[in-house]
């Protein structure tokens, strides 16, 4: 019972968050934000353990993976447009994907955190379910990295927006790329709200710096 309650709370809270958000669309309004902080408000006023919840809230966290899945949709719409560019895309997004990598071993260095926490900092540039298994092969601990993840797309989702305003970036391929690479899903999401096109740029991007983050990981021992 509890589980069904869960689940149908987590839903209901979203959908609510999104009305508001759709109504007025401020950041402090954001589902990202609004309904994390809602969720753990409730359990703590109704003394809900986190096992408890997550028994019926995992269900939603397994829709990650088709969901991120589904963005295949709008790169096979677009595929002319991903091969034409396809060298600044790449080149673009490894270049991210690499300073976002090595940013994160800087701040812990500085931090002086644990390895335990460097290693679930280190792929939060990386959507989420992806971030976790990167997470968990590494030594990390994949709640943590989901935390992180989040933090780094909401931040992403609110600054990308001013600095594509701030240098006055209209080109939908630039704009795709740097809210793909730097805020992932969140990111992507934000990208759709400018055009089809900067979506699905922002898709490919968020895939790649995926694949790119997959593919540094076993090296980073050697850097740090």
């Amino acid at each position: 019972m509890i589980a069904l309650c869960s689940l149908v709370f987590t839903i209901c809270l979203y959908w609510g968050a999104k009305w508001c958000y759709k109504r007025k669309p401020k950041v402090y309004l954001s589902p990202l934000l609004t309904v994390p902080v809602l969720v753990v408000g409730c359990l703590f006023l109704t003394h809900t353990s986190y096992e408890s919840y997550d028994m019926g809230a995992q269900w939603l966290s397994r829709l990650l993976e088709p969901a991120t899945i589904a963005f295949a949709i709008p790169l096979y719409k677009y595929f002319n447009i991903l091969k034409k560019h396809a060298a600044e895309i790449i080149i673009s997004v490894l270049s991210g994907s690499i300073a976002a990598i090595f940013s994160s071993m800087a701040i812990a260095k500085v931090l002086h955190l644990n390895t335990q926490i460097v290693d679930s900092l280190i792929p939060r540039s990386v959507t989420t379910p992806i971030a976790m298994g990167v997470s968990e092969s590494i030594g990390g601990i994949p709640a943590i990295t989901a935390v992180f993840v989040i933090m780094t797309g909401l931040l992403g989702s609110i600054i990308g927006p001013i600095i594509i305003q701030l240098f006055r970036i209209e080109n939908e391929i630039a704009r795709g790329v740097l809210l793909g690479t730097g805020a992932h899903g969140a990111g992507t999401s934000k990208a759709f709200e400018f055009s089809s096109i900067t979506g699905t740029i922002s898709s490919l991007s968020m895939i790649l710096a995926a694949l790119i983050t997959l593919l540094m990981v076993p090296w980073i021992p050697v850097f740090f």
